[in-house]
This record gives C-alpha cells, structure tokens and sequence, in this order.
C-alpha cells in the first residue's frame, strides 16, 4: 500500500547545457541513450518496476521530444486502476512566472498534487541513469517516521564539490547538508570519500505542501530543493538517509551503478561501456526491465563477405533497423535506423538514431547526433586539431558531430 498511495514526480524541465549540442533542441532527459532508449525511461521504469505507478512528469525547456516520447512509450498504465504517467507543463499555474527552482516547479502545480491526494511524494531527477527500487526507501521512511528521507551514494571526496554533501549519524539521521561545498567534508570512517544527496527526496504528502508554501513565502530563497529546502528541514524537522546500496538493483561486484551522464564524455564513456563483455549496468536483467518507445524495426542486417568490404561489428551494440553493408564497426554503439556504406569504420564510437555514414568513412572516439548524413569520405577522430575546426571536441578528445555541423539544417526556424 506505501507504493499504491505514493506518487512520484519527475523534474524533467532542464537543458543539461554540459552536453553542448546534444540538448540544442531537447531537454536532457530526451536524450538518447543505450541504443534505444532515453535518460527519462531509467526513472520511469525504476517507478513502474518499484510499484510506484502515479507518476508526473514536470516539463519545461525545449520539452517536445521528451512529450512525443512519453506520449508513444508511457501510455500503457490503466488509469482505471488510478495508474498513469502524466505530464506537467509549465504553464504559469500561481502566478506569472516559469519554474523559478526545483522547488517551485513542484510548488506551481500542487492543485494538481493534492486533487491526486497522495500519501507520499518521491521527488526525482529525469536526467541520471540508475536502477533503484524505490519501494526499499518507502518501507524504511515509514519505519523511522521521518518527514523527508533523502537518497545519498557515496563518492570519491574530489568529485563531492558537484553534489549536496550530507553527514549523518549512526541511525542515519542527517545532522548537516551543505550543497556543492568548496571542502566536502569526507566521511568518517573513509577520509577519501563523501556522502552525498542523489537528489532523490521522499516526503509525506501533507509535510511537503507546507514546506513548499513556507519556502515560496521566503523572499530570501532560491526555491530549490537542494540549495534552500533541504537545508532548512534538516536544521528544524526529522531528515533521514537512505543509503543507495540497499536499494540498488542489479550491483556489478558490489558497487551501485549510478551515473550523470551530464558531458559529452561521460555520455560516451557510459554508452561505450555497454559493449564491454560484462558492463556496470546490466539491460539484460528480465526481472527489472528498462521500458521505452518500442519502434518496430527490422533486425540488424549485415552485408558483403568480400576480403576488403565485409559488414560485420566486433565488440559492439547494434540496434534494430541497421544496416552495416561492407563496412567494419568496433567497440561502437548504434541506435535505430544506422546505415554504414562500404569500405568505412566505426571505432569506439556512439552513433544515434537515423544516421547515414557514407563510404570511405572513418569514425573514431566520436558521438554522431540523430539525423546526420555523414559524406563520403570524411575522416573524423584521428586530428582533433583540424576536427576542432568543423565540430566539437572536448578535452578528453571525445569528436561530437551534428547535423548544423556538418551544414545539414534539419531545424528550420525560418
């Protein structure tokens, strides 16, 4: 029943401005990721499988793609059994203003959270790729009787200063929040290592309508959750921790899979990893499902045997609709309806959906946005010097290829 009666909310209006031009035109939860999925199926599906199954989707920057996909992939819950996924616009509901902060997107649209009427409200992220059940944190959130249980995971110290920094004692009550602090202080007991918020947040239902309306009161806060709602509960109401290890699904050697994918080189590094013999984030797992917009496609065809023109992939993930004639594909990724031509290659490479690579290409360390028409001939990912020079290349050397790049205007305003 915690699950039945809770409802999740999913923040998903954000641009994601460190994926450069990967979120020119969608939001970053509309990203593709995996081969066929989007950033938002993760939370979606770690709702569904948790049995969280009222779920809003709060949307704002740029959020056509991410509606037209929710819209084709997340409308089979039975609304007769008070299940559904329902999105939220940014629509000026309080006044005349968009979403001012985390916070305030939840804020303007709480006539809609109090007519679902709610026992819980599971406040998350559209834009992190993780499997969590969720209906561990319920449980353990009741049995404390805290007003807010935050997620937290724990990280190297140096990377703690992108996170809210939490310290808990020994029954994980959380005793200081500081968000993005300059000098995370470390863990007690691991001097290297800090624990921080996920921005994950369970409240009840009847607690965080009148912290929202206490916050939105205050002239003085941002109306975000992690710089101004959370430190303020922790200093004046019961604010628990619950640790991600107890609720991850699937560890890869005991350690929690959790990743923001938030640059173009931690957006290749986690796609390429899903080549690897045995990736940290396991999608061949029947018992936790990762559900998205299913296109129907044909199965990846591969063409040509000759000794210098043969299709085939090594070490690679190709999706549906593919087509690899006489080509050679390495350590890639392929998203639907990639055509490779003759005497090409791929390497180390995350290709997205509806691209057509032309013969004598050579691709290497690079990302391929949707919808290029890569010409013949083109060599990218062996001279970042004269690669700089057309595209986008970021300090790991990591190549990103979009169509307005390569002079292809598949966005037209005018």
């Amino acid at each position: 029943m915690l699950t039945h009666n809770a409802l999740a909310l999913i923040l998903a209006g954000g641009r994601g401005s460190r994926l450069h031009h990967l979120t020119d035109w969608r939001a970053k939860p509309a990203v593709p990721f995996g081969g066929k999925f989007r950033i938002i199926d993760f939370p979606l599906s770690n709702c569904v499988n948790s049995g969280v199954r009222r779920i809003g989707v709060v949307t704002q920057y740029k959020a056509q793609s991410l509606i037209r996909h929710i819209q084709r992939g997340w409308s089979f819950l039975d609304g007769r059994f008070k299940e559904y996924v329902e999105l939220f616009p940014a629509q000026q509901r309080t006044e005349e203003t968009w979403y001012q902060g985390t916070a305030d997107a939840v804020f303007q649209n709480l006539d809609i959270l109090r007519y679902h009427g709610p026992n819980h409200v599971l406040i998350l992220g559209g834009d992190h790729v993780y499997k969590m059940d969720y209906s561990r944190m319920l449980v353990e959130h009741a049995e404390r009787g805290a007003d807010i249980t935050v997620a937290c995971l724990e990280v190297p110290l140096e990377d703690a200063t992108a996170f809210g920094v939490m310290a808990v004692d020994d029954k994980w009550h959380v005793t200081n929040f500081t968000e993005k602090p300059d000098n995370p202080a470390p863990m007690p007991d691991q001097p290297d290592r800090a624990l921080v918020s996920m921005g994950i947040y369970l409240f009840n239902a009847s607690f965080l309508f009148e912290q929202l309306i206490r916050d939105h009161d205050d002239s003085l806060s941002s109306h975000d959750f992690g710089k101004d709602l959370i430190p303020y509960l922790v200093k004046h109401h019961r604010v628990y921790a619950h640790s991600f290890q107890s609720s991850c699904v699937n560890m890869a050697a005991g350690v929690p899979y959790w990743r923001d994918v938030g640059t173009v080189d931690a957006y290749w590094e986690a796609n390429i990893d899903l080549t690897t013999v045995t990736p940290d984030l396991n999608l061949y797992d029947e018992d936790w499902p990762i559900w998205t917009h299913q296109e129907q496609l044909p199965s990846a065809k591969f063409v040509f045997d000759d000794d210098d023109r043969r299709g085939h992939a090594l070490d690679s993930m190709v999706s549906g609709g593919c087509i690899i004639s006489g080509a050679t594909i390495r350590r890639s990724l392929l998203f639907s309806n990639v055509q490779v031509r003759s005497y090409g290659a791929v390497e180390d490479s995350v290709i997205l959906p509806n691209v057509d690579i032309g013969r004598h290409v050579h691709l290497k360390r690079v990302v391929v946005e949707k919808n290029c028409v890569i010409p013949e001939g083109l060599k990218v990912g062996f001279d970042p010097v004269e690669d700089s020079k057309r595209f986008f290349v970021t300090k790991k050397g990591i190549t990103l290829i979009t169509p307005e790049m390569l002079g292809q205007c598949i966005h037209q305003i005018r």
